[in-house]
């Protein structure tokens, strides 16, 4: 049985990864499996997300079809990439863990005709090729993973800042002169 998948780097790229392509309906047929380990510093649109590039993503894809027979993708997604919270402006280690499940579809239209029939949001239809672009694939998953705006459960440190701030104000705000206060000096009136 011939692999339906073939790996491929760019020219001139130290990532053969890049380049991490299948026939997608093949792949499916077969139920074939593939799994691996790429590092966070490989994934160009994750580590612009990212607050620095340390991490792995471990993933692992399976090929087969569907209860109704259309060609399906499982694809799952761990691994942990450090992002920047948005409270305190400091790095946190987020751990993804997905898993999602594609039917792949010949065309547009037919994409939209099993979307149709599914009815399930939970499951994504999406157009299949012969060059179905793996690794693209996974970058999406952990970036769809990922919270539009990552913050720490609790914040480092931040009951410490905050109660020094409300000390501050409390001591400017018992230093500082009532404004009716000038108003009286104002008027004449004491």
């Amino acid at each position: 049985m011939a692999s339906a998948v073939i790996i491929a780097g760019f020219l001139g790229s130290n990532n053969p990864m890049q380049a991490f392509v299948i026939d997608a309906f093949t792949f499916c047929r077969l139920e074939e499996q593939r799994s691996g380990s790429i590092p966070v510093a490989d994934f160009p649109r994750l580590t612009e997300e990212s607050a620095n590039t340390a991490g792995v993503l471990n993933w692992s894809l399976s090929g087969g079809k569907d209860k109704l027979g259309h060609a399906e993708l499982v694809l799952t997604v761990t691994g942990s990439v450090n992002l920047m919270c948005q409270r305190c402006l400091t790095p946190f280690e987020f751990e993804i863990d997905s898993e999602s499940v594609l039917i792949l579809a010949k065309n547009e239209e037919n994409a939209d005709e099993i979307d149709a029939l599914l009815e399930d949001d939970e499951i994504d239809v999406v157009v299949g090729s012969k060059t179905f672009d793996v690794f693209a694939l996974i970058e999406d998953e952990a970036l769809l993973a990922i919270p539009q705006s990552p913050k720490h459960a609790v914040c480092p440190d931040v009951t410490l800042a905050s109660a020094d701030s409300t000390a501050r104000v409390d001591a400017e705000s018992s230093e500082k002169v009532s404004p009716f206060a000038v108003l009286k000096k104002i008027s004449g009136r004491t």
